[in-house]
């Protein structure tokens, strides 16, 4: 089972949608997150999720079997690869951090990153434009995932 969670950095201000902040991933294996690096590894959060998210898309939907996720504005990298039964292996500079299946990854993702836009993306101006690419991010996601149940349901 892989665990996600996303954070905004404390003390830059008004909300913005380039606010700096951190993932962490936390699998059996081991856990590894963006923050407390040198050089800082932290990222544009909101974009970076939305990244993610859109990533995390391609490969539930069977475009691709394996995807690098680098977050906006940082060195920080995560590899995702599904192997023939289906698991997803994550990884970070080569570190095996753990392996799920790949519904229970997106859903995982997907839940980090809707308690994420309840904490922080609804404190962002109405009219910034991350907040609707994120909240497209999601619908899309949570589309995919659907679709690929009603499939095998």
């Amino acid at each position: 089972m892989i665990e996600v969670m996303f954070s905004v950095r404390a003390g830059q201000g008004d909300p913005s949608g380039f606010d700096l902040g951190d993932i962490f991933i936390e699998g059996e294996y081991g856990s590894m997150g963006s923050g407390g690096h040198v050089p800082d590894q932290g990222m544009m959060i909101h974009p970076s999720v939305t990244l993610l998210l859109d990533s995390l898309r391609t490969l539930f939907a069977g475009e691709k079997k394996q995807i690098s996720f680098t977050g906006a504005d940082t060195s920080f990298r995560l590899d995702f690869k599904r192997d023939r039964r289906g698991l997803v292996s994550v990884s970070q500079d080569g570190i095996l951090l753990g392996r799920s299946s790949l519904e229970d990854l997106s859903c995982a993702t997907l839940r980090a990153a809707q308690n994420f836009s309840e904490d922080y993306l609804s404190a962002l101006p109405a009219e910034d434009a991350v907040r609707s690419d994120y909240l497209s991010a999601l619908r899309d996601l949570h589309m995919a995932m659907t679709r690929e149940q009603q499939r095998h349901g």
